[in-house]
């Protein structure tokens, strides 16, 4: 089984659009979105949910007002200022917690001289597996203001894995999130190949360089795709040759193009909504794509 993840430095350089289109090239395979606080490629996949699953990310601090004494000591150790009072009809003081500020750490319960403070699960999203044209699909959402994306990541590429297996299918393909935080760490660890998507910017170079650092970091296949190259001609040629330098192959420059645009609206992969040029770039992609992975013993 193989695994490719399109990851960029930063959101809205064409991941998911790529993403889609590589979808649709691909018979045996699994999808997967781990851009689990923005997820948008089941827009383009047009999915249709068959399981959910709720996520529980960690854990948050609850009172039990029958054994709580109103001591206060909670109230002076939290750091996060979660644990709160108020005035019952104006004239008890009531401790309560913020579940929006708690943290989860614990410093409440095990300080608690009655012990009527307990740790409960946290429900901090949903994991979805979905039926699409293109095959089964499996994605998430991470709830507002929660944490642990890297778990729910983690969670993605098991269960499409699992589902994989299960199908014998051979190769899964992940759109990553952006950055180089916690979640794109998971979304890349043990992948065949990173498809590093980045723009003729000066932003768009240092952000490359940091992601392939990342995936260095962790002996990852890396391969680099200029979109939106013809905007600034000057920097998509520096780009490609720190890629030369650094042994990083450009697999694809993709012109700017007022159809992708369409398409997302439209609610189709580029490549099954028009035939021109930008298309034939993208099956060029591909076509490296399974060249390389057939070196690495794929199928």
């Amino acid at each position: 089984m193989r695994e490719i993840v399109i990851i960029s430095g930063k959101g809205g350089t064409g991941k998911t659009v790529l993403t889609a289109c590589l979808a649709s090239f691909s018979d045996n395979k699994v999808i997967a979105d781990c851009d689990v606080d923005a997820a948008n490629l089941y827009i383009l996949l047009n999915n249709k949910i068959l399981e959910k699953h709720d996520f529980y990310g960690g854990k948050k601090a609850s009172i039990d007002k029958e054994k709580c004494i109103n001591c206060g000591k909670c109230l002076a150790l939290c750091k996060f200022n979660a644990i709160k009072v108020k005035k019952d009809n104006g004239v008890l003081e009531k401790i309560f917690i913020d579940e929006i500020s708690c943290e989860g750490c614990g410093v409440c319960r095990w300080n608690c001289p009655v012990e009527a403070i307990k740790m409960e699960k946290s429900l901090s999203g949903e994991l979805y597996i979905s039926e699409t044209k293109y095959g089964i699909f499996v994605h998430a959402k991470l709830g507002i203001a929660e944490e642990n994306s890297g778990k729910l990541v983690s969670e993605i590429r098991k269960k499409a894995k699992e589902i994989a297996k299960g199908k014998n299918k051979n190769l899964i393909i992940i759109d990553g999130p952006p950055g180089i935080g916690c979640p794109v760490i998971a979304s890349i660890g043990g992948v065949d190949i990173a498809l590093i998507i980045t723009e003729p910017t000066l932003s768009g170079l240092h952000d490359m360089k940091r992601t392939l650092q990342l995936t260095e970091h962790f002996k990852v296949k890396s391969m680099v795709i200029i979109n939106k190259f013809d905007l600034n001609l000057e920097m998509a040629e520096e780009i490609e040759k720190y890629c030369e330098k650094e042994k990083i192959e450009v697999i694809g420059k993709i012109s700017f193009d007022e159809k992708v645009i369409e398409s997302v609206v439209k609610r189709v992969p580029f490549v099954e909504y028009i035939e021109n040029e930008t298309t034939e770039k993208i099956k060029s992609i591909w076509e490296k794509i399974e060249k390389e992975m057939k070196k690495k013993g794929g199928d």
